[in-house]
């Protein structure tokens, strides 16, 4: 009847939560979601790197990668972004291959260096939310 995995309640509760925020969000509200997923898989590969746990380091890059490579940079539109999304697709592809090189050699400095740059763009791309009153 139930699955022999372990499930926290709290784990489970926060999966619920993400899983209705992801579908009762617009699309711009979509980004902000994958920017935080993204941005949270780095720091928790950062704290198991430096607690030597590489297997755990390894998956969490592995999903910083999958949300960069597979939501961010594919939900780019290049044919109505013009030259700005094709530079963002080229830093997500810089993105990916620095989180590459920090998850072979453990490298912290490089999950923060990708950590800085996601958090950029997630501040720009939340200056730039629908609705939201532009001052100049």
């Amino acid at each position: 009847m139930f699955s022999s995995r372990n499930y926290s309640p709290a784990g489970v509760y926060a999966e619920l939560g993400r899983d209705s925020d992801v579908r009762s969000a617009d699309p711009h509200r979509l980004i902000v979601l994958l920017f935080e997923g993204a941005e949270s898989a780095i720091a928790i590969a950062r704290v198991h790197a430096e607690q030597g746990n590489h297997g755990e380091r390894g998956t969490h890059i592995s999903k910083a990668i999958d949300i960069i490579s597979n939501g961010l940079k594919a939900s780019l539109d290049i044919q109505q972004g013009g030259e700005l999304a094709e530079r963002l697709a080229a830093l997500y592809d810089y993105m990916v291959s620095r989180l590459l090189w920090a998850n072979i050699k453990n490298d912290i400095p490089t999950m923060d260096e990708v950590h800085g740059l996601l958090s950029e763009i997630h501040d720009a791309w939340n200056q730039i939310e629908p609705g939201k009153q532009q001052t100049r």
